[in-house]
Order: C-alpha cells, then sequence, then structure tokens
C-alpha cells in the first residue's frame, strides 16, 4: 500500500489530504504515480500536479522524478515551502 498525502494549496485544489494505493510495479517511481494521479477523475487532477513547481517527498525525504517507489512509503506532494 502507498499512503499519499497532500498539503496546501495541493489539498485545496485537489480536494482531498490522503488517498492509499495498492503498490505494483506499474507504481515502481514516483513519476509513474504522479502520471496515474493525473489521470484520475478524468484528468482534473493534472492541472495541479502538473505543474512544475510541485516538490514531492517519499518518506519524508524530497526526491526527483525516478525515486524508486515500496510497498508502504509515504509520498507527498506540496507546493514550495517560504519562510519569512
Amino acid at each position: 500500500m502507498l499512503h499519499i498525502v497532500f498539503f496546501a494549496r495541493v489539498k485545496e485544489q485537489l480536494g482531498c489530504a490522503k488517498l492509499e494505493l495498492e503498490w505494483d510495479e506499474t507504481l515502481a517511481s514516483i513519476d509513474a504515480l504522479q502520471e496515474q494521479l493525473c489521470a484520475r477523475e478524468n484528468g482534473a487532477w493534472r492541472e495541479v500536479l502538473s505543474e512544475d513547481n510541485i516538490i514531492r517527498a517519499v518518506n519524508q525525504a524530497v526526491v526527483a522524478g525516478d525515486a524508486v517507489l515500496c510497498d508502504g512509503d509515504e509520498i507527498a506532494f506540496f507546493p514550495p515551502v517560504t519562510g519569512g
């Protein structure tokens, strides 16, 4: 099972805070997962998740698109964070 969480503006725009998906070989990388998520809701999620500045993390570590996913991983999608 993959545990997927969305934060801040991403969560608000998708109308979803968390999601669980069964892990299988088709979800071997963060890019593959993101592409599958983009197809949800007849493609409505694509606009939000395809933004260039979306940050992706696996088990609380920011990762590149080729990061390998394993059963039980927590994946997070969030916008850039600013401080002040």
